[in-house]
């Protein structure tokens, strides 16, 4: 959960799941599926880069982009003159989107070749993305997304300003139409396959920072912060 304090909201409680509907309800592999709040904004917060989709000019379009999330609210970020966020901010309705996380844990090998799968924990959000133009709440969402690559890293640097806050736009998209899916454990092999000579299982995938790196122009004087240095 980024640690930027959310903007005033209309203060309703929310569930332990989100209502399923009819575009996140998977066709296949339902069993998966899960409407589980606290699922949900763990893979969220767990990831670094979001894909968002969207149709321009009647042809689908999907763009990889950083984001951060405060309570039940997605912010993107990009710049003024990119289209998309043009176009999110050119009519009332705003901008149909799907955005999509996904985190893969392990690679399944399975004896055959039709049965190997990979692990995973993905998010899929359907919603309209609209254009934030609160000074504040574009304050908080900048903020956000700056966090969700490195917790605390935007109370270390400096603010955006005038300037460049001019010239970065702000999506924001509400958790509502949402849904989380999970793929664990080994191969589903076929009962005539198990005899076969060839090794199967899981191999788990983990992430992990390296040692930070510093700017050639960097003060050897500047300490690399806490929130950089393994614990």
């Amino acid at each position: 959960m980024p640690e930027t304090a959310p903007p005033t909201g209309d203060g309703q409680e929310t569930t332990a799941s989100y209502t399923p509907t009819a575009r996140t309800v998977p066709t296949r592999g339902r069993e998966r599926a899960s409407y589980d709040r606290e699922l949900v904004h763990s893979v969220l917060d767990e990831a670094y880069v979001c894909h968002l989709g969207f149709v321009r000019d009647g042809a689908p379009v999907v763009l990889p982009t950083l984001f951060g999330r405060i309570g039940e609210r997605l912010y993107v970020h990009g710049s003024t003159g990119s289209r998309p966020l043009r176009e999110a901010g050119a009519g009332t309705p705003g901008l149909p989107v799907c955005l999509t996380v996904t985190h893969v844990d392990g690679l399944v090998l399975a004896r055959s070749a039709f049965h190997h799968s990979v692990n995973y924990r993905c998010v899929v959000v359907h919603g309209t993305a609209l254009p934030v133009t609160d000074p504040e709440e574009r304050r908080v969402a900048l903020d956000a997304i700056v966090d969700q690559a490195v917790p605390g890293r935007s109370r270390d640097s400096r603010p955006a300003d005038a300037k460049e806050l001019a010239a970065t736009a702000v999506l924001r998209l509400d958790l509502d139409e949402v849904s989380a899916k999970v793929r664990t454990g080994g191969p589903g092999d076929e009962p005539s396959d198990l005899s076969l000579p060839y090794w199967a299982g899981v191999l788990p995938l983990t992430r992990g920072h390296g040692v930070p790196v510093p700017s050639d122009d960097l003060d050897p004087a500047v300490p690399v912060p806490d929130y950089l240095t393994p614990r």
